[in-house]
This record gives structure tokens, C-alpha cells and sequence, in this order.
């Protein structure tokens, strides 16, 4: 239950920041998506160590189990996401684009950010459980 709320509150967190690094800041597709993740995980990490997964160790290899999980799980996301919407969304693209008066890659890296977003989740949830606070008692998931 808590992994839920806390994750519907990162995910509105990390659209946030992506739509305004993205779309407003004008920062590439990597950068974009990368700095929301990174301060979205700071929130996410102690968040989900102390409500739902009841960890109360305090130990750096804590820390780098979620940093390299959250790295692994960014990179398989986004990796899987980018390509797979523009191989998708060929063709389709400019047809959007012309409706809604936004370039045709925006238009795909923005679909992508999206995509990758919800393969992140599962990803995320997969690797916390599992392998971040494997230790830790889960009674909140």
C-alpha cells in the first residue's frame, strides 16, 4: 500500500520535472529524464526504506544497492522505451505533430518519456522488493 502512494506521488513528481526539463527547459531527451530520476529516487529511496519496506539499517551499501538499482532500472526503461516508441510511432509522428504544433521528435521522446516511465515502475518495484531492502521486513508492499 505505501509503495503505491509513494509511487504515485514520484510518478507525479517525475512527469513534473520531465515535462518542464524536457518541454520547457528545452534539455535533451537523456538529461531530461535523468535528473527527474535522480531527485525523484532521492525521495523514492527514503520514503520506501522507512514506510514500506520498515528498514531502519543506515549503511552505504544500502545506499549503492538503490543507486545502482535506479541506474540499471533507468538505463533497461529508457533503453527499451526510446527505440521501441519511434520504431512504433514512424510514420505517425508528423501527423501528430501537424495537429498539435510540436516537432515530430518532441512529439516521439515525449510519448517515450511516458512509456518509459511505466517500465520503470515495474522494474522499480521488482528491484526494491527483491534486491534493494531484500533484507528488510516488506510488510508494507
Amino acid at each position: 500500500m505505501h509503495f503505491g502512494i509513494i509511487g504515485v506521488i514520484n510518478t507525479i513528481l517525475g512527469f513534473v520535472l520531465n515535462m518542464v526539463f524536457y518541454n520547457m527547459l528545452h534539455w535533451n531527451f537523456w538529461l531530461a529524464t535523468g535528473a527527474s530520476y535522480t531527485i525523484g529516487s532521492i525521495f523514492s529511496y527514503f520514503a520506501n526504506k522507512k514506510l514500506t519496506f520498515k528498514v531502519e539499517e543506515n549503511s552505504w551499501q544500502s545506499v549503492l544497492r538503490f543507486a545502482g538499482h535506479i541506474i540499471v532500472c533507468y538505463f533497461l526503461a529508457y533503453g527499451i522505451a526510446k527505440p521501441a516508441v519511434g520504431s512504433v510511432m514512424t510514420g505517425y509522428s508528423a501527423a501528430i505533430s501537424e495537429k498539435i504544433g510540436m516537432e515530430a521528435k518532441a512529439v516521439e521522446e515525449n510519448v517515450a518519456i511516458l512509456f518509459g516511465m511505466g517500465l520503470f515502475i515495474v522494474f522499480n518495484f521488482i528491484g526494491q522488493k527483491f534486491f534493494v531492502f531484500k533484507d528488510g521486513g516488506g510488510q508494507g508492499a
